[in-house]
Formats: C-alpha cells, structure tokens, sequence
C-alpha cells in the first residue's frame, strides 16, 4: 500500500471524465473559478473599508454613535 504513481491518477482522472462527462467537470471548475474570485474582491472590498474606517477614526479621534431610547410606557405600571 505505497503512494500513487501517474499512471494510477491517469487511471482516476479518466474514469472521473467517463462519469462526469467533460462538459459538467468544466460547468463544475468554472462555478469554483467564480466563487474563488468572489472570495477575493470580497476580502479585498472589506481590507478597503476597514481602511476607511481607520483613517476616519484617526482623523476625528472620536466615533459618533446614536443612542436609541428602548424604553415603552407598557413597561413603566
């Protein structure tokens, strides 16, 4: 029970190609190719906007937050 040599993953890629057929093993690489470039534009839009926000807090020294008032009359019997 040794490691695999080319021949024996030549031997698994051509039985994957003969079940999954070509033309869905590419619909499946595209559709991985697309979430990978999904992934990165999404770390990159957030690395941007933490970047923002860092440079608006050194800036101002200070965050403005808006305190909302929770409170009903129902709970002052």
């Amino acid at each position: 029970m040794g490691s695999l040599s080319i021949w024996h993953w030549l031997i698994v890629l051509l039985i994957v190609a003969l079940v999954f057929g070509t033309k869905k093993l590419r619909n499946i690489g595209g559709d991985l190719g697309g979430a990978v470039k999904g992934f990165k534009e999404g770390m990159r839009e957030s690395e941007t906007s933490t970047t923002a926000d860092q440079r608006e807090l050194s800036r101002n020294g200070t965050i403005d937050v808006e305190a909302k008032d929770k409170t009903r009359s129902s709970d002052y019997r």
